[in-house]
């Protein structure tokens, strides 16, 4: 295939995606709340790598139908992130948490070591898994452009023509662009988020387009390639396991898988750190497993098919889905399937670079440079230019490391075993995040001896034999032992041989980890700040309300230096807005910047900058500030009930002050509302004399005639009855709508509740007024939405408003080309009704008014048959229906006449 083209399909896509995150920072403030769950669940799918995409494959060719594990896992624990996810998004919410790291920082006294150790562990263990992102992207990359002369080895392409380090770099480029544009973690990074939910759908279409040319283009279906496949014994292990199976090993990847998809940095980063609203899961739970059994169903037939057809003898399995539509010559599907396997790989490196790097500046090199008081000058000095300097550096060195991982290590591995390495590593946090949630004697010395132990016997069993692999170290380690020591085989550690590689790695690292970590926190003293942070995290919903001032700290230091340090980190603008809303929420008085700072208010400064930073750094750089007093686990207690009660008693202070102040106010508007009273009482007697006053005028006047006149020739008798029989209908109409509006407003209209269809209450309505229109000669014209969501409520009533404002239009439309239009949306959990002509409109000023009762007799200028009450029943009745009505201007001329409906309205 051209080369020029791969290039230009490979850059382009990148460009794209810079793209999609640039329109999506724009409209941030814009996007459908009815698509961010959607997004998030996509987003989520970032679990779905290259492995995923290529790898799979490959693991049927080797083990048959056990890839399914690495799925199966996540799908069992998707039930349980109500559990474990949602109390994850409420702790790093209210603590502002910005990643793993962080997360077990925090939980044991915000320790920096632990937050270091986990950094550690997260860089080392996941730097394999984005390195074999770049091997798929560079193996397939080579192979479409050196085919058939395609090797394994991508790496001996000169630096200026070597593709996938240029693609790093862009994707470097793109990272800091989206990745480090604020300095605050916790601020969502939208555009980062729908790129990679973009890039989900893109892979998806991507494999199962490819899939379907495999399976109904190469063959004739899935009974085609299962029966042939079937017919050939060495591909029958494919549809099973073997009598040689191990199913522990199954059961590992499975518990494996599930560790994964909560403690993956960048799985972390966005279902925990990128999540909105805690609701979003509803809508994830299902979603994103649905997604996992969608993207694996051609997994199995395109494994087969690999085998059954002709390919490249020198190609690895996991990449048949591309090498099958390439040899058989479909470019536009073969560039497809490139994209898709790109997207997939790119995605994974944008996200777990992001977090891994967040982890790398706020838990490792900001604490370094804090301890150091030269270098902490001169990054408090820029404090903003700093930290996003930190983390860009942070990016370039992950992604070098990957890519030199690459080079020298990830090209004798298969995707799928790498991905597994990557996986038992962030699987040594399991027992110090989950326990750390759920068991209050949990401690920073258990979790470091935890973490530590399982860290090295996972580096010991996975990593050396790696390393040994690449000829970096001898190989006498593996047969012989570390040191000739028998017991230091890293694949039978201790003499255990009866496991797999990965099941006996993972065996003794969580076996060590588990019981150092219940034994160190059993056997050792937990510091008065971890016995707090222990407290909060664990009863986290308890806490809630008083969570945001949590007080766990006795030092003094002065309001004004608070503000300032706040000032460097976040602004004066935003510092401002923070401290304001932090001084009415607690009735503090900041304004005297001397006096000493509330305790609440130093911890509240801690939890802000920790977003910033990391909870870690803030501990440091407010403990080097404020000189600090041991304060125990029962004070804080109290002092958050206190801080609780505090909350109640000020919200029912705040109560009964509103309460006295509205009585107040009532007192002495009393005269006044009294003499208010009086005037509408006249102005409504006045208006109602008037509007009953011209009936019976005319209809006395028509009577005297007739009477004095018995005369008369028919023809005028009759007009002169039709007249009188008119003004009676007029009178009569009259008097019904001040009774029904009397009765509206005294409440003693009562509604009868019923599933109402909008769509056929609006189509009748106007079917009932269609000769009305058709005789003036109006255009009419309707829009509903494809579905909208039944309402309840009175259909009589709803019936009327809507008669009244479509009757309206009809009589103020344009005499000529009359137009009205009648549209139905459905806007933020309401149905909304607009009624608009291209008549004379209503005036500004008289908007106000049109809802009031005889309106039409004092302000409207263009009078027409009416009582002058339509309007104010209109609304009487919609408000007891709990929606809205009112009136704007039409987009060219005439007025727009709308009300709303609540979805559910309770009885």
């Amino acid at each position: 295939m051209n080369t020029l083209l791969v290039v230009i399909f490979s850059f382009g896509y990148l460009l794209l995606l810079f793209g999609v995150a640039y329109w999506a920072e724009k409209r941030s403030n814009q996007n459908s709340n009815t698509l961010k769950p959607y997004v998030y669940a996509l987003s989520m799918a970032v679990y779905c790598t290259a492995w995923t995409f290529y790898g799979s494959i490959g693991r049927v060719a080797d083990f048959g139908p056990d890839f399914l594990a690495i799925y199966i896992g996540p799908t069992i624990a998707a039930p349980l992130w109500f559990l474990i996810i949602r109390k994850m998004i409420r702790i790093c919410k209210a603590q502002r948490i910005t990643s793993i790291a962080d997360f077990i920082s925090a939980r044991y006294g915000k320790n920096t070591s632990l937050g270091t150790l986990a950094t550690i562990v997260c860089v080392l263990g996941v730097i394999p898994y984005i390195s074999l992102q770049i091997k798929a992207i560079a193996t397939t990359f080579a192979f479409l452009v050196n085919h058939p002369q395609h090797t394994s080895s991508s790496t001996n392409i000169s630096l200026l023509s070597n593709i996938p380090f240029w693609i790093t770099v862009l994707l470097a480029i793109f990272i800091i662009i989206f990745g480090t544009r604020k300095v605050d973690s916790t601020e969502r990074h939208e555009g980062m988020v729908t790129a990679v939910a973009f890039e989900s759908i893109v892979k998806l279409v991507a494999f199962l387009v490819g899939g379907i040319f495999v399976v109904f283009f190469l063959f004739n279906g899935f009974d085609d390639i299962f029966s042939r496949a079937a017919a050939i014994p060495a591909l029958q292990k494919s549809f099973t396991f073997d009598s040689s199976y191990n199913y522990t090993d199954w059961l590992v990847m499975c518990i494996l898988s599930m560790f994964a998809v909560l403690l993956l940095p960048r799985q972390f980063q966005v279902a925990v750190v990128e999540n909105v609203d805690e609701k979003h899961l509803y809508k994830a739970i299902w979603l994103f497993p649905l997604y996992l059994l969608i993207i694996n169903v051609f997994v199995l037939p395109i494994a087969l098919a690999g085998q059954l057809l002709p390919i490249s003898s020198n190609f690895e399995a996991d990449f048949s889905i591309l090498s099958l539509p390439f040899v058989y010559q479909h470019q536009e599907i073969t560039l497809l399937v490139y994209l898709g396997g790109f997207s997939a790989a790119t995605g994974m490196i944008i996200v777990e670079t992001i977090a891994l790097s967040t982890m790398l500046s706020n838990n490792f090199l900001i604490p370094l440079i804090l301890k150091v008081t030269p270098f902490k000058k001169i990054f408090i000095h820029k404090v903003e230019r700093s930290i996003k300097n930190i983390r860009r550096l942070s990016i370039i060195l992950i992604l070098l490391l990957a890519y030199a991982y690459f080079a020298e290590i990830a090209e004798s591995y298969s995707l799928v075993s790498t991905g597994l390495i990557s996986f038992a590593a962030v699987a040594q946090f399991a027992p110090a995040v989950i326990g750390g949630m759920f068991w209050s004697r949990a401690n920073k010395n258990g979790a470091l001896l935890g973490i530590i132990s399982g860290f090295i016997i996972w580096f010991f069993t996975l990593i050396i034999p790696a390393i040994i692999g690449a000829g970096l170290l001898p190989k006498e380690i593996l047969s012989e032992g570390l040191f000739g020591l028998g017991l230091l085989k890293p694949n039978q550690l201790f003499g255990l041989s009866a496991f797999t590689t990965l099941t006996h790695a993972f065996f003794w690292s969580m076996f060590i980890n588990v019981l150092l970590y219940v034994l160190g926190s059993l056997y050792t003293k937990s510091t008065n700040q971890e016995e707090i942070q222990a407290e909060l995290f664990i009863n986290v919903s308890k806490y809630r309300v008083a969570y945001e001032t949590s007080v766990n700290r006795t030092g003094q230091i002065k309001i004004k230096e608070i503000k300032s340090l706040m000032e460097q980190f976040l602004g004066q603008e935003k510092t401002k807005q923070l401290l304001t809303h932090f001084s009415r929420r607690y009735q503090l008085n900041l304004l005297q910047e001397d006096a000493n700072a509330d305790q609440r208010l130093i911890t509240y400064a801690e939890k802000i900058l920790s977003g910033v930073i990391g909870s870690a750094s803030s501990r440091i750089l407010i403990e080097s500030i404020v000189k600090e007093e041991e304060i125990s686990l029962n004070e804080v207690v109290e002092i958050l009930k206190e801080s609780q009660q505090f909350i109640s008693l000020n919200k029912e202070l705040q109560q009964k002050s509103e309460q006295l102040k509205k009585a107040s106010d009532a007192l002495e508007l009393a005269n006044m509302q009294m003499k208010e009273a009086e005037i509408i009482k006249d102005d409504f007697l006045y208006s109602i004399t008037h509007e009953l006053r011209t009936p019976l005028t005319s209809i006395r006047a028509f009577s005297e005639i007739l009477y004095d006149n018995p005369e008369l020739d028919t023809l005028q008798r009759q007009q002169f009855l039709a007249t009188m029989i008119k003004e009676i209908e007029r009178l009569s109409r009259l008097i019904t709508q001040v009774l029904d509006l009397e009765k509206l407003e005294s409440g003693k209209q009562s509604l009868h509740h019923q599933e109402i269809a909008i769509k056929k209450l609006v189509e009748d309505v106007l079917h009932a007024l269609s000769q009305l229109i058709k005789d003036k000669n109006i255009t009419l014209s309707t829009s509903f939405p494809e579905h909208i969501p039944i309402v309840h409520g009175d259909q009589d009533l709803l019936s009327r408003v809507v008669n009244n404002l479509v009757s309206n239009a009809i009589k103020y439309c344009s005499e000529k080309d009359g137009e009205i239009k009648v549209m139905v949306l459905e806007n933020e959990g309401c149905i909304k009704i607009n009624i608009t002509d291209n008549g004379e409109g209503i005036p500004d000023k008289d908007k106000n008014y049109v809802f009031n009762k005889f309106y039409q007799t004092e302000n409207q200028t263009k009078k027409a048959e009416g009582s002058g009450l339509g309007l104010a029943i209109c609304k009487k009745i919609v408000e007891l229906h709990q929606g809205e009505i009112g009136v704007v201007d039409a987009e060219t001329s005439g007025a727009c006449f709308y009300f709303t409906l609540p979805i559910e309205i309770i009885s």
